[in-house]
């Protein structure tokens, strides 16, 4: 595979390869194993939200409007 970077963002990787002691594509499978950690994570974290709302557990406008106004006098 072949990822084409920025002119700046290359120099930047291959200095902090140099900092770290590390190769510049070691960086880069971490940042993408990061990456998609992240996205599986975010992914899980909506489905969570659109089963609540299945189940009917959230705040209508109104519930949510005086929990903010609660939060805020505080």
């Amino acid at each position: 595979m072949t990822v084409n970077l920025p002119r700046e963002q290359e120099t930047q990787l291959k200095e902090l390869a140099v900092q770290t002691g590390r190769q510049t594509d070691e960086l880069i499978s971490e940042a993408v194993d990061k990456l998609l950690a992240w996205n599986a994570w975010f992914r899980r974290q909506v489905q969570i939200g659109i089963d609540q709302i299945a189940r009917g557990e959230y705040l209508d406008e109104e519930e949510m409007d005086a929990r903010v106004r609660g939060m805020l006098r505080s």
